[in-house]
Parts: structure tokens; sequence; C-alpha cells
């Protein structure tokens, strides 16, 4: 019996994998990667406590609430979605890596 419940959880943990869009799951790969190379976000001005994102994606000027953790940080996901959008819309190859994303943002905008 044990094997079949294993089988199950398979099916089960294919079929959550499904429902995620690739957006979503190009977001969620990129903020794992960003975590490889940056403790706090790499757009987080230390000194003034600005987020650097926030101009762009917001517009305006705006402290970062979070203190530099961009896990969960809503200014940091709608970035990524963003750029999501941008490379889909051009028919460009989607960065593997955080670091890839970030040389390349600027040829984008």
């Amino acid at each position: 019996m044990a094997s079949g419940s294993g089988a199950g959880q398979e099916e089960f943990e294919g079929v959550e994998k499904g429902e995620e869009s690739p957006k979503k799951q190009w977001v969620v790969k990129m903020i794992k990667s960003a975590r490889k190379y940056h403790k706090l976000c790499p757009y987080f001005d230390k000194k003034t406590g600005q987020c650097l994102l926030y101009p762009t994606v917001v517009g305006g000027l705006g402290k970062c609430d979070r203190e530099g953790r961009y896990e969960n940080c809503p200014i940091f996901i709608k970035f990524l979605e963003n750029a999501y959008d941008t490379y889909t819309r051009r028919r460009k190859v989607l960065p593997r890596d955080f670091q890839d994303l970030v040389n390349q943002v600027f040829l984008l905008m």
C-alpha cells in the first residue's frame, strides 16, 4: 500500500505544479536565483532606505517598508512580472538566472 500512496502523491504534486502559470513559475525561479546572489534586495538603497524599483514600477519615490527583504515584496514581484511580459511580448528568450535578467534589463527598456 505504501507504494500506491506514493504514486498518488506524485500525481497530486504534478497537478499542483500544472496549475501554476508559466509566468508565476518563472517569477519564482528568478526569486530563488536572486537569493543565491543577494541577501537583501539588489534594488534597495541601504543609506536612504529607498526602493530603486518603486519609481519604475509604481511611479514616484518610495521608501522600502520591507527593510530590503524581497521574497514576498509586491514591487519586486511586479518588476519580474513586467520583465516576463516584455520578454514574451518581444518573443525573446527568457533569462534562466537572475544575473542574466539584471544584465539584460536595460536593453529592454
